[in-house]
């Protein structure tokens, strides 16, 4: 007996199974993603919605998609138009991947998504989740998917006291999965197990008297629910202190500087910026030394403006504004470009950055 089948063992599969999609057929948000099977539609919705809330999602999955309606556009489209559509959502190695894996489909499979495990799981970004997501939801393959939604769900009915920021957790519930899952509607059984966890068997307070499948919640069954899932600690954030500038020339053009191919955030725009050792002695000095270095533009720095703050994931941008001047233009470059406030909005930029955009607009109001 395997690991995962001493979980399942005297466990109503059936009874769950029925429960679970009955309750997921009635109460299914109405999401733009569901309206239909379409593998391409899936596939966009669950890059989008990996680590983003399902509100913030809808209106970038609706945007996108009337940009880039078929798989083809997309793999078609410039790369610069597709970071745009995508601005604001972070995370941008997802799309990315996303159009390379596209890409991979409209040249080696005549632009048809595969609808195998050993195929699908071959492209740009498809990791285990999203392989499962694809061929479960779009081809009705019995495949798990899962995700921290899932194995919080699962941790609770099964009653399941493992670390889930293991590998071998996730690989443990992937194999329970497949033991529960629905062989004649996987669809349905693998949205309505997402549906659960991020309406009902929330992280904090889980709706358990009202919950479609409580009779089958070893957890609760032992007032154990709060304890679960198990999680290792989450990774320290690291500090970076920054310096940013607005630097603006005599005919009302600003410079902003595209980033490197590879690396956090990149081939987005921003302002020119450079990180600082020490706050509060030499932002203004290291940021005329670095643009006179780096692009030979010679810049009268003024007072600082604002300070912004961005998280990411694992680190942490405290951003101090500068306003500066220069008194000729460069030449503009394919990674520097000196642009009016209005040609930006043709530009992508990371959040940071979109939001030096607006108090520059404050500042030339």
């Amino acid at each position: 007996m395997n690991r995962s089948e001493t979980y399942i063992e005297d466990f109503p599969v059936q009874g769950f199974q029925q429960d679970l999609i009955n309750w997921y057929q009635e109460h299914q948000r109405d999401l733009p993603w569901r309206l239909n099977q379409d593998p391409y539609r899936v596939w966009v919705s669950e890059i989008m919605l990996q680590q983003t809330r399902v509100d913030t999602v809808i209106p970038y999955f609706n945007r996108f998609l009337s940009l880039f309606p078929t798989l083809t556009d997309l793999a078609e489209a410039d790369e610069e138009k597709v970071l745009k559509a995508w601005e604001g959502l972070g995370y941008y190695s997802r799309v990315r991947n996303l159009q390379t894996a596209v890409r991979e489909v409209a040249e080696q499979y005549g632009g048809t998504i595969p609808d195998t495990a050993d195929e699908i799981s071959k492209l740009k970004g498809v990791g285990p989740y999203t392989a499962g997501a694809i061929l479960s939801i779009a081809y009705g393959v019995p495949e798990p998917a899962v995700d921290g939604n899932v194995m919080r769900v699962l941790s609770r009915i099964l009653l399941i006291y493992e670390d889930i920021g293991k590998a071998k957790t996730r690989m443990l519930f992937e194999d329970a999965v497949r033991k529960l899952i629905s062989k004649e509607d996987p669809s349905s059984f693998n949205q309505a197990l997402m549906e659960l966890g991020a309406l009902i068997c929330t992280p904090k307070s889980p709706a358990c008297l009202i919950c479609p499948v409580q009779e089958h919640c070893r957890a609760f069954d032992q007032g154990r629910q709060k304890e679960l899932p198990v999680k290792e600690k989450k990774i320290k954030i690291r500090h970076v202190d920054m310096a940013a500038l607005i630097l603006r020339n005599q005919e009302g053009k600003y410079l902003i500087h595209k980033r490197p191919k590879e690396g956090l955030l990149a081939n987005l725009w921003e302002f020119p910026n450079v990180p600082v050792q020490k706050r509060g002695v030499s932002e203004k000095e290291d940021l005329k030394v670095f643009i006179e270095a780096e692009w030979g533009i010679s810049a009268a720095v003024g007072d600082q403006v604002s300070n912004i703050e961005h998280v990411f994931s694992h680190l942490k941008w405290n951003i101090q504004l500068f306003e500066g001047q220069c008194s000729h233009e460069a030449m503009d470059a394919a990674d520097l470009k000196w642009v009016t406030l209005e040609e930006m909005e043709s530009y992508p930029f990371p959040v940071s950055h979109q939001k030096i955009i607006k108090l520059a607009k404050e500042v030339t109001a």
